[in-house]
């Protein structure tokens, strides 16, 4: 019998899905300063990660099958927007995976530079996609594990900085004063689409379900447990670092290192440092890692219900789909070529749109399933079950406005972003000789 993931590895793996530390709040902190990135940080979420962890919660529940997201939107609304919502997921992760092997090179790059010079770098990319397709075809079980692990191992040097900056600022006076202090270039709008952006991607830790143990109970605890931990590991690091007196425009990309040092003095700021670089590399890792195993489970779920050959239904001993690892993991080396720069529109784009979809099949399986057991439940009526995603999905409309001038190839990126959702319907129609054509489906 194939042993599958429990709640702590599943709350693991879903941390690096959505988080992946506290790096990457720079942008959040130069448009906002302090007092207003702190106040975003525990605002957003009861408007954002809250509602849909538990709109999670209620579908992860009430229908665990592998796909998560897919199945659910596919049952709520037919085979049509169930395509739509997989293949905006999957061509949004064309443009996020590349990014984490970049990740972990650039923190590398710091602590040994000439290890990623020149085509070294490429190397060390290839061989995160490698180590991570290794990894899964492990299962489920072992990539929740080891993500627990990686969660612990990268917080460990922040709760040592935590800890010295409240001291610092206990000993020398407290420096309230700079949450009041505001950004030298302010742009709020910025400050809350990149908020946003650090609160995505709770939907992806579903796709997993049938590997998960007792899902009906587990994701719902799950869910709610890793939005508190986000939370928690974005707000608390950036406040003690704000109260040990560290102005807001030295925090600029690398600035956690430079905290080390200026908040626990040179000799042990400098392993200090260094043990937040390694938890860089760690969270570029992680977040691949965790990722591959949630995106790859959807071409499965597709070629379950027809849309693509059934070759990728095949799995190994340990129930994963390894057709599907190494097609998409092809797909992902090659894309790491390209330069991609990660445009919050172009997620928001796609990845907004799959949400609001989600939030549509809840409201409508409420009114077409309403004897559907549902281990847990968003309290409140039918209404309430609409009103959930409310929040959400004003959000992500304000995010769009906010990203408006962005571009990418030329084109403004939210244009950009469009024409490739805009292709799921071409896609769909190409994919429907798969479902006629017995021959194309036992390939």
């Amino acid at each position: 019998m194939t042993k599958k993931m429990r709640l702590l590895p599943l709350i693991g793996a879903t941390y690096f899905m959505v988080a992946g530390g506290p790096y990457g709040l720079e942008d959040i902190l130069g448009s906002a300063g302090y007092g207003r990135a702190l106040l975003l940080l525990l605002i957003v979420p009861f408007f954002w990660s809250f509602p849909t962890s538990m709109m999670i919660g209620e579908l992860a529940s009430a229908i665990p099958e592998e796909g998560g997201f897919y199945v659910w939107v596919r049952r709520a609304l037919g085979p049509f927007w169930g395509l739509q919502e997989a293949w905006r997921s999957l061509a949004a992760s064309i443009f996020d995976m590349a990014i984490y092997p970049v990740i972990f090179v650039t923190y590398l790059g710091r602590l040994a530079p000439t290890w990623t010079e020149g085509p070294r770098a490429m190397l060390w990319k290839l061989a995160v996609v490698a180590c991570s397709v290794a990894w899964n075809l492990r299962g489920a079980r072992a990539v929740g594990r080891v993500s627990a692990l990686f969660f612990f191992a990268l917080l460990g040097p922040f709760v040592v900085l935590i800890v010295a900056g409240f001291y610092r600022a206990h000993l020398m006076g407290s420096s309230r004063q700079l949450l009041s202090v505001p950004s030298a270039t302010p742009d709020l709008s910025v400050a809350i689409s990149v908020t946003l952006w650090n609160y995505m991607g709770w939907d992806n830790a579903s796709t997993v379900a049938r590997e998960v143990e007792d899902p009906q109970r587990n994701y719902p605890r799950a869910m709610l447990l890793t939005a508190v931990l986000a939370a928690l590991s974005y707000v608390v690091p950036l406040a003690a670092v704000a109260m040990a007196g560290i102005p807001a425009e030295q925090f600029t990309t690398g600035a956690w290192v430079d905290a080390a040092h200026l908040v626990t003095g040179p000799v042990l700021g400098k392993w200090l440092g260094i043990a937040i670089v390694v938890g860089g590399t760690i969270s570029g890792v992680g977040m691949f890692n965790a990722l591959l195993m949630s995106y790859t489970r959807l071409p499965y779920a597709m070629a379950k219900g027809g849309l693509l050959p059934q070759i990728f239904t095949r799995v190994t001993s340990s129930g994963v789909p390894w057709v599907s690892v190494l097609a998409c993991a092809i797909g992902w080396a090659l894309a790491l070529h390209f330069s991609f720069e990660r445009l919050i529109s172009i997620d928001l784009v796609l990845y907004g749109g799959s949400l609001i979809l989600e939030f549509i099949a809840l409201a409508t399986l409420r009114f077409r399933e309403p004897n559907l057991f549902r281990p847990f439940r968003i309290p409140g009526n039918k209404a309430v079950a609409i009103l959930a995603g409310v929040g959400p999905t004003m959000l992500i409309v304000f995010a769009l406005w906010a990203a408006r001038h962005e571009a990418v190839a030329g084109i403004p990126a939210l244009l950009f972003a469009s024409l490739v959702a805009l292709a799921g319907p071409i896609a769909y129609f190409a994919l429907t000789p798969v479902r006629r054509h017995r021959w194309m489906v036992t390939l």
